[in-house]
């Protein structure tokens, strides 16, 4: 039986209080609902937004259940949370997305096999254990990334190798003990596709944005994305499909590989708000924080299609070196807007902000947020 909706007023909950839950719960909060936050951090970007926060490790599962009690629902911004806190939520309040469907996309090598065994297309990889079964796999599928399957994000726990020596040497510099050895494939552009899900069944799907990486950090989005209608709608198939499987109730992020040859390969999974999609606050009538509000309360979903052009580009801790960034330079480009998240220690690598962007067209947004960018810079 589908629960009923959750209306305006009521208290959520969130596991993570970083820029995901921060943004997610002032949309929370444009929309009437009081927000509560379990993070480790005691000055979390969320804490401004939240009514309670409690500071506490992932792994305490009390404190996990202090959050859920008095939460209408509760969901996520970060899926590396242990199993006994997820199920500690559970067994108090709805917790959206689940436990299986979160536990099976935080580990990567469980969230491949997961998706191998239901069908859904891959590039070649080989989950390994130990450091000879690395080489081995290196052998076999030539260049390679090898990642930790546990943590690992934004190009950390990752290591490019070339040779079965090299492979050895990166399970045993990772210290992982699991790790996935991914082949190198032949790569025309990123894509990723972002679903919302109701409990009930119900689904949408943002049209797909096209993102850039530098060393694994993303560097830039728009959307559109530029893609032909067949892989447009191919890809859109693929992320329903893969969501609807999980049973995933709020959101669910896919990132794709479109090879050159036109193959479309899925990369990884998110169970929560993406990085790529938040030029959604420009470029859609919903943005993928209130979309997320609005799925695990069970009310109506929000319309996805693009109404504007819109791009984003990361602002990372390195601009922060020689003090806090000036901004009027970028601002005085039209149609810019500057996001920060509100984190009190600028360091290398580590997200700070983002800049967006819209424009007439895809390309516009984007010269227009780079452009931003490069003032920034100098």
């Amino acid at each position: 039986m589908t629960p009923a909706p959750v209306p305006p007023g009521a208290t959520l909950g969130f596991l993570g209080g970083g820029q995901l839950g921060r943004m997610t719960a002032m949309a929370a909060r444009t929309m009437g609902y009081d927000v509560r936050v379990l993070d480790p951090e005691r000055d979390c970007p969320a804490r401004p937004v939240a009514s309670h926060v409690i500071t506490a490790p992932w792994a305490d599962a009390g404190a996990a259940a202090e959050l859920a009690r008095g939460c209408a629902a509760v969901t996520l911004e970060i899926e590396q949370i242990p199993r006994a806190s997820l199920e500690a939520v559970g067994a108090i309040a709805p917790l959206h997305p689940g436990v299986e469907s979160v536990v099976i996309v935080q580990e990567r090598a469980r969230q491949k096999e997961w998706l191998l065994a239901n069908g859904f297309p891959l590039g070649p990889f080989r989950t390994v254990r130990d450091a000879a079964s690395a080489g081995t796999a290196v052998a076999e599928l030539g260049r390679s990334i090898v990642k930790s399957a546990m943590g690992g994000y934004d190009g950390r726990g990752q290591i490019r190798v070339r040779t079965a020596t090299e492979g050895v040497t990166a399970f045993e510099s990772l210290r992982a003990p699991v790790c996935v050895v991914e082949a190198f494939l032949d790569i025309a552009t990123e894509i990723s596709v972002l679903v919302a899900r109701r409990a009930d069944g119900a689904m949408v799907a943002y049209p797909t944005s096209r993102n850039f990486h530098t060393d694994g950090v993303l560097t830039w989005a728009v959307t559109p994305s530029g893609v032909d209608a067949t892989r447009e709608t191919q890809a859109t198939t693929l992320a329903q499909g893969i969501a609807e499987r999980l049973g995933i109730v709020g959101l669910l992020a896919t990132e794709m590989f479109v090879l050159r040859d036109g193959t479309l390969l899925v990369n990884e999974l998110a169970p929560r708000p993406h990085n790529t999609y938040h030029h959604s606050e420009r470029a859609h009538p919903t943005s993928q924080f209130e979309q997320l509000v609005r799925a695990i309360t069970g009310l109506p979903l929000g319309a996805t299609a693009v109404v504007r052009p819109a791009a984003i580009h990361n602002l990372l801790g390195d601009l922060w070196a020689e003090g806090a960034p000036d901004f009027t330079r970028a601002l005085a480009i039209p149609g810019v807007r500057v996001h920060l998240y509100g984190k009190h220690e600028a360091r290398p690598g580590r997200k700070m902000g983002h800049l967006s962007a819209d424009g007439a067209t895809p390309e516009e947004a984007l010269d227009r947020v780079c452009a931003a960018y490069r003032t920034l810079t100098v």
